[in-house]
């Protein structure tokens, strides 16, 4: 398959290339830094950003794509599903 970017910078503002699933747990981090995070059923989101902040994003639609860097999704305070960290 051909690629016409394979040679340029990847940065924060590039468009992910992997997706990984996300099962909120309030002692496990994520298996890497997310570069963004795509709520596919609405509701509620606790997470612990890179920046160790911790967090609660109210009243998420479905389809929300969210550029955040998170580490952790918790499981207390989030009531949000289908959740896949973009990276």
């Amino acid at each position: 398959m051909t690629d016409r970017f394979e040679h340029h910078a990847k940065g924060l503002d590039s468009p992910a290339s992997h997706a990984f699933a996300i099962t909120p747990h309030d002692s496990e981090p994520l298996i890497e830094a997310s570069r963004a995070l795509y709520i596919g059923l609405g509701g509620a989101l606790s997470v612990t950003l890179l920046s160790g902040a911790q967090v609660v994003f109210a009243n998420l639609p479905s389809g929300t794509v969210l550029p955040i860097r998170a580490v952790q999704v918790k499981a207390n305070g989030t009531t949000a599903g289908q959740i896949l960290g973009l990276v």
